[in-house]
């Protein structure tokens, strides 16, 4: 642990224990060496050692006094604090009665133990705490503190909240961008870190879209805003951020009650543990003795602290590679997910059109430089990717005309090209080798003769089979629910690997399919439906787990998934599932090591085989040991391996 990563009140907190902690050494080996209550002689020996222990006590335990007072004084009685005050203070009183009345003082130095290693086991739940929300705090980091709006002839600094849509802001370098919008003057570097966890920085230039919460790193750009701060993709993560911890899972809601029933109950046991035994036998200092002892082992520290925690980290541990997930429920849920559903456009694809293939393969430069000249000009996703994948400028001067549901006809001279679909080819007498592949072909003859074709589809993601591979090893079923036609569905399935898929659906169809494959589930299991978050909201609502992806700037994606992958990358979903089943697995143990030892610890102590000094191991020993388990789950995570 290292100091430099501590704050000033941390460092405060810190020196407060050591010091208390090397008085009490020096003190309890004095002590054990000269007997500090056998200095004195008389019935008021007890009055050195009482008045050493009490400097020592008042030194670490004076801020957990004053919590269980004023916890107290708002109606909160039955917490740690005040199981910690009313041991500790009853150990004193019973090491003052025992010098009274001659007996060998027990209890001073037992007390002081008892506060400094609960404070010790606080203090690792804070830096615990502090260390998981380092992951979260990076996010809400990326709140805007202004924006620079250009009103009239100059750029005015106001608050984010203040500057409308369509109006012009200027982001120079080193600034947050404050709100969504397009940038309409410059180009630069923006780093996307926070929001997506990719450390390379993206580019953006004139009529590039950028995300509020984006860094900008390099140069000075003018951005015209398309939303208002209330419903840019900063303030929604933020919301998402802020209100992630009111989705508490089932564990956690469990430990809540129990805490709340659990604390009452054993304060009950234990005075009855002193008195009844104590009107028997009348020794009532053993038997207070022993149900002190008693209270100090039931405080649920190790499973009120752990358990939280734990599920505080797994978020946190998520955050840091870009995974949004809005509650320890969500979390989970997920570590029982056994069935991923998949949409296919702008998941499993990437949603944009390629030249895949064009023939024949010799005269492919020829082929795809008459459909650039032919489709030049054009803003049909089609033209598009024929003039990505040309990458140069076509050559000009020729007259385009467009034919109606068949393609373009572009002239220049005495060369006419064509390039359209077949419809195109026959009108014109032009005879063709057709083409039998999964997509949208687009013929090209010159001057009344073939010359080729080009396939374009939508591409599968490169990461599409890992994801999928993994999935699979984890014995998880993957299916994908399409729009598109059976061949093109069966294409996709096979090449990735998929369990399953459902082709020809309308967005109302995907509902039913996910309805009857919640159906068919056992109770234990879990459905995923993982969409782009744009035109799959209902089903991402309706699913055990939404996960959307490509969250940035997508509102749909935000409000209506459960899990959000800030990257357009499908391996967070594995990732994010070996964090949730790293998580549930330290969870089970934390609950399973806190409750037994505490009731082995319970049943010595009221049996009177141990003393106080095991009972500060059975609190703040365990709930140590249980913090630095939960630390576990904020570790690294390798990323996925691709395969080949």
């Amino acid at each position: 642990m290292k100091a430099s990563g501590l704050s000033v009140r941390e460092k405060k907190r810190l020196a407060r224990i050591v010091a208390a902690l090397v008085l009490f050494a020096v003190l309890f080996a004095v002590d054990k060496a000269v007997v500090l209550g056998d200095v004195f002689e008389g019935p008021a020996a007890w009055v050195f050692p009482f008045a050493l222990y009490l400097a020592v006590y008042l030194l670490i335990g004076c801020d957990v006094l004053w919590r269980a007072v004023r916890n107290i004084s708002r109606g909160q009685v039955f917490d740690e604090n005040f199981l910690m005050c009313v041991a500790t203070l009853g150990a004193f009183a019973l090491a003052i009665y025992r010098g009274a009345t001659g007996q060998p003082i027990e209890g001073f130095d037992e007390a002081c133990a008892v506060l400094l290693f609960y404070q010790v086991g606080e203090f690792f739940q804070d830096y615990a705490t502090g260390k998981s929300r380092k992951s979260i705090s990076v996010l809400m980091d990326i709140r805007p503190d202004y924006a620079n709006v250009v009103r009239g002839d100059r750029a005015v600094r106001v608050a984010p909240e203040e500057v409308q849509v369509g109006e012009t802001i200027v982001v120079n370098p080193g600034e947050k961008i404050p709100l969504d919008g397009e940038v309409v003057r410059g180009a630069t570097s923006l780093d996307t870190r926070a929001l997506t966890g990719e450390s390379l920085p993206r580019e953006a230039a004139e009529g590039s879209e950028v995300v509020s919460g984006s860094v900008n790193l390099t140069a000075r750009i003018e951005v015209r805003t398309t939303r208002a701060f209330y419903d840019s993709t900063v303030a929604k993560i933020l919301d998402l951020v802020e209100n992630a911890s009111e989705q508490k899972s089932k564990a956690e809601n469990f430990i809540t009650k129990f805490a709340r029933w659990y604390t009452p109950a054993v304060v009950a046991v234990a005075v009855l543990l002193a008195v009844v035994p104590g009107l028997v036998t009348s020794d009532w200092s053993t038997w207070v003795y022993r149900a002190l002892s008693f209270l100090v082992v039931s405080c649920p520290c190790a499973l009120v602290i752990s358990i939280p925690l734990s599920f505080f980290a797994g978020i946190g541990a998520a955050s840091r590679y870009g995974i949004l997930i809005k509650g320890s429920n969500y979390l989970e849920k997920f570590n029982k997910a056994n069935t991923f559903v998949f949409d296919k456009t702008g998941t499993l694809t990437k949603g944009n059109f390629a030249v895949t293939k064009i023939v024949p393969r010799e005269r492919a430069e020829e082929v795809l430089r008459l459909a650039a000249i032919a489709e030049q000009g054009s803003g049909h996703p089609i033209a598009k990717s024929i003039a990505a994948r040309y990458g140069q400028e076509p050559d000009d001067g020729y007259t385009i005309a467009n034919v109606a549901g068949a393609g373009v006809v572009a002239s220049r001279g005495d060369e006419t090209i064509y390039c359209g679909n077949e419809k195109l080819m026959e009108r014109n007498g032009i005879a063709y080798e057709k083409e039998s592949g999964l997509g949208t072909v687009v013929y090209v003859a010159r001057n009344g003769e073939f010359v080729g074709s080009l396939l374009i589809s939508d591409e599968i993601k490169p990461e599409a089979k890992e994801v999928v591979n993994s999935l699979g090893a984890m014995g998880c079923r993957t299916v994908m629910l399409t729009g598109d036609n059976e061949a093109i569905a069966r294409s996709v399935a096979e090449e990735i690997g998929l369990t399953g898929y459902r082709a020809s659906l309308l967005p109302q169809n995907k509902v039913e399919e996910v309805e009857r494959m919640l159906a068919e589930k056992k109770p234990k299991e879990a459905l995923c439906f993982v969409g782009d978050g744009i035109n799959d909201a209902p089903v991402l609502m309706r699913s055990d787990i939404g996960i959307a992806m490509g969250g940035v700037g997508s509102d749909a994606a935000i409000e209506a998934s459960d899990i959000v992958l800030m990257k357009d990358d499908l391996r967070g979903i594995p990732l994010a599932k070996r964090i949730a089943k790293k998580t549930m697995a330290i969870v089970l143990e934390n609950i399973l090591f806190s409750i037994a030892v505490k009731v082995a610890i319970l049943i010595l102590s009221a049996c009177g085989l141990t003393n106080m000094w095991v009972a500060v191991f059975g609190d703040v020993g365990v709930a140590v040991i249980a913090i630095l388990n939960a630390m576990r789950v904020n570790s690294k995570y390798e990323k996925e391996k691709k395969r080949t």
